[in-house]
């Protein structure tokens, strides 16, 4: 019995991100931000890393401040280097994690183009690049591949530090 609920907590902790993910999509980012937070204050620094890695991936999108959103973002991408090397295997939550760098770099590379800080942003946005060789041909595939597209456009378009990404351009 003691197994079946350690095995079901991982699925309520996603679970109730989802939530706030749709929250944030239906447009109440201030709720969305609040119930990620709870939930931080929850599984703490140092709890499963795929669980930290997709909550403050998540709760980046939610910050007003781009150094905040920076800050949740280099937390999501620390916390996935943390999943351990034993689950790079076929483990749902590795794949995961692994699906998710192209993503965590691409958000890295807007939030240091937002920053002033282009070399930073185009330093992430060939991590991204090279980790989106490992997505397929899917939606969520190509959706990550058009926006690295477009942020590389953006900064070759805007040579000035501290061009602005276009509006919906994190994903």
């Amino acid at each position: 019995m003691a197994e079946r609920r350690e095995q079901a907590a991982p699925d309520a902790v996603l679970t109730r991100i989802g939530q706030g993910v749709m929250l944030h999509h239906a447009g109440d980012r201030e709720e969305a931000r609040h119930r990620f937070l709870g939930l931080w204050a929850e599984i703490g620094e140092h709890g499963d890393p795929l669980h930290r890695c997709t909550l403050a991936h998540y709760l980046a999108d939610t910050q007003d401040d781009p150094g905040d959103e920076l800050a949740w973002d280099l937390r999501a991408l620390t916390a996935a280097e943390e999943v351990p090397d034993h689950l790079a295997g076929a483990d749902e939550g590795s794949l995961a994690v692994r699906s998710l760098y192209p993503s965590l770099h691409l958000n890295l590379a807007a939030d240091y183009a937002r920053l002033g800080r282009p070399d930073a942003a185009r330093s992430h946005l060939r991590r991204a690049r090279g980790a989106a060789r490992a997505l397929t041909g899917d939606r969520y595939g190509e959706s990550v591949r058009a926006a690295i597209r477009r942020l590389e456009i953006r900064l070759d378009e805007d040579g000035t530090p501290g061009g602005r990404v276009p509006p919906g351009q994190h994903s």
